[in-house]
């Protein structure tokens, strides 16, 4: 029953606001055409519900072919562009993913989707985390973000999965707006977010 409930508070929230950020996903995506060649979004294939792969959306936040490069991505990192450097800043790149949450890709609260590759590093019982959809935010994202060692973020998303409540979903949706506008924890190592492990790749 709780899980109906949490997929009806996904539809509902995810929509709503959809709606209300309409406008400011349009300006956001005007920005990026003008200030940089390519695509307004990159699509990603990550890992979602059961294992199951799906394409995750995001605006583009780097210069095309950002791909091809090996180096670990840093906020000063020259191929992010300036806008992509505001949008990661505030986490607006993120926003398309409203739409991966309608589909029933994501939740609106869960562990971050990983990279296949990086769930594939995973240790039999850490699949666990693949339980419950991946979300916009999770129990890793409030309380560190990628200041968080891989070890820490992975134990961090097995205790989502065993202490899920509708109350917990409440109280990280509440802390997330803290983090995102203090900007804690974005850049950091073994990131599967924003580190080597996850280059943005802007081919589309």
């Amino acid at each position: 029953m709780g899980l109906r409930v949490k997929r009806c508070f996904d539809l509902i929230g995810s929509a709503a606001l959809l709606l209300c950020l309409f406008p400011l996903m349009l300006l956001i995506a005007l920005l990026i055409r003008c200030t940089s060649p390519g695509p307004v979004l990159y699509v990603q294939e990550r890992v979602g519900l059961h294992g199951r792969r799906f394409r995750m959306l995001k605006f583009r936040t780097m210069t095309v072919g950002a791909d091809r490069i090996t180096t670990a991505l840093h906020e000063s990192d020259p191929h992010i562009t300036p806008v992509g450097r505001v949008l990661r800043r505030l986490s607006l790149d993120e926003l398309p993913q409203l739409w991966n949450v309608l589909r029933g890709d994501m939740s609106l609260i869960g562990p971050r989707p990983m990279l296949p590759e990086t769930a594939e590093g995973l240790r039999p019982h850490q699949q666990r985390r693949h339980h419950v959809r991946p979300g916009l935010t999770g129990l890793a994202q409030v309380r560190g973000r990628n200041a968080l060692s891989w070890s820490e973020r992975v134990a961090l998303d097995l205790e989502y999965v065993d202490r899920w409540s509708l109350w917990l979903d409440l109280r990280i949706l509440w802390q997330t707006l803290g983090t995102v506008l203090s900007g804690r924890g974005l850049y950091g190592p073994d990131g599967w977010n924003r580190g080597q492990l996850d280059v943005d790749q802007q081919t589309g």
